[in-house]
């Protein structure tokens, strides 16, 4: 027999014998059913880790940026600490330890901050990745790990802005603002330097803050609250009209007793701080010209828009303060129904202008209290002061109210 035919009848045989083809089959088999078994559960639970894994990216972003725009974290380093604390945080629950530390190692968080006139935005990303540890029933193939990654970006205080407002300050320099308040400004001593008391044992006054110097110190009030409210002068515009028997004017007739519009509060402080007490009381033409400086056009030409825009404010509030401690008599000594019709027709007029009006009766009579009680915006706008005391806190009190709508606005 040849070779070759040798070789043909061995082939023949191992053909024909069956006794070793299940073993056969089985190592081949055999791994591949377990690497599909590996492959349909790891699949399932990298699913379900891929989904929490994006959520909890999300939940990290959002928590940064409104950490941030709420001023809970100090700054941006802190922000991108909470963002990675919080992703593991959130799937402690899920991993294991070993997943836990690649998950820690390999999240990022990155806050991106712009900030503009009127506020910041933040911008948070969050990048989240870990190598997910496969079963035993992969390591057949070769496989231990597969990665998975989230990405996620949130913003908080974006577009955001701020209301702005625009004050005047109608405030009354007539003759009887030259009276005594009842406050003390100093008291009599005796050549000793010691204080003289009376009969009950109290001090006894020597000279009283009259009612112009009391104004003078309330109007400061109102100007440091809203220099509070607006440290950098970019909300808060303001402007102040004094009035005796109309504006006050100089000898040749001219008007001086406006202050005009401006920037903060430092041009009103030092107009207020010049006033001194004459004249008669009619609020009439402080009334129309505060209306004509601070009244919105329906085209936004009028001056406080166009200025409230170069700063970014699109949300003007508007205000007049209107301050007597009379009633309104013109030049006379006696009340006059025309000027106060006249002075209520103004208040009509601001209202539907859509100002707000806050009234002050300073030790005022029943007439002059009338009337500021129907010019205010509501009863809460009017504020009756019968001591130097109540009118400060009467005029602090309208500045934190106006600057309550200086509070942040969030689309």
């Amino acid at each position: 027999m040849s070779t070759f035919q040798g070789l043909k009848s061995s082939l023949s045989r191992l053909q024909k014998d069956r006794s070793g083809n299940f073993g056969m089959v089985t190592a081949i088999v055999v791994p591949v059913l377990i690497g599909t078994a590996g492959v349909a559960i790891d699949f399932s639970n990298m699913v379900l880790q891929q989904r929490q894994l994006q959520e909890a990216s999300d939940a990290a972003a959002l928590a940064a940026a409104t950490a941030l725009a709420d001023g809970k974290v100090a700054d941006s380093a802190a922000a991108q600490t909470l963002a990675k604390d919080f992703v593991v945080g959130q799937m402690s629950n899920y991993l294991s330890s070993t997943d836990a530390a690649s998950l820690k190692s390999k999240t990022t968080a990155t806050v991106t901050t712009t900030t503009t006139a009127t506020g910041k935005s933040y911008s948070v990303k969050v990048n989240a990745a870990y190598d997910m540890g496969l079963t035993p029933l992969m390591n057949v193939l070769g496989k231990k790990t597969v990665a998975l990654a989230s990405n996620s970006s949130t913003s908080s205080g974006t577009n955001n802005t701020k209301n702005a407002l625009s004050m005047e300050l109608d405030l009354d320099q007539s003759g009887s603002m030259s009276y005594n308040t009842s406050t003390c400004d100093t008291y009599k001593t005796d050549k000793n330097g010691k204080y003289v008391l009376d009969s009950q044992g109290y001090k006894i006054c020597k000279t009283y803050i009259i009612k112009i110097e009391a104004l003078k110190t309330a109007a400061g009030r109102l100007f440091d609250a809203l220099d509070k409210a607006d440290p950098t002068h970019v909300l808060v515009r303001t402007g102040v009209m004094s009035y005796n028997n109309g504006l006050t004017r100089d000898s040749s007739n001219k008007i001086i007793g406006i202050s005009p519009m401006n920037w903060g509060t430092s041009t009103g402080r030092t107009f207020v701080s010049t006033l001194t007490a004459n004249g008669g009381t009619d609020a009439t033409e402080p009334m129309q010209e505060s209306i004509k400086a601070i009244k919105k056009n329906s085209d936004g030409s009028d001056n406080e828009t166009k200025k409230h825009a170069e700063k970014g404010n699109t949300n003007v509030d508007r205000y007049i303060v209107l301050m007597t401690d009379g009633e309104m008599t013109g030049n006379s000594n006696t009340w006059n129904s025309a000027k106060d019709l006249n002075v209520r027709a103004q208040c009509d007029a601001a209202k539907s202008a859509g100002i707000t009006i806050f009234t002050v009766a300073f030790m005022a009579p029943d007439k002059g209290k009338s009337l500021l009680q129907y010019c205010a915006s509501g009863s809460s706008n009017y504020f009756e002061a019968e001591t130097m005391e109540n009118l400060i806190d009467d005029f602090d009190s309208i500045a934190q109210t106006a600057t309550k709508a200086l509070a942040l606005l969030t689309d």
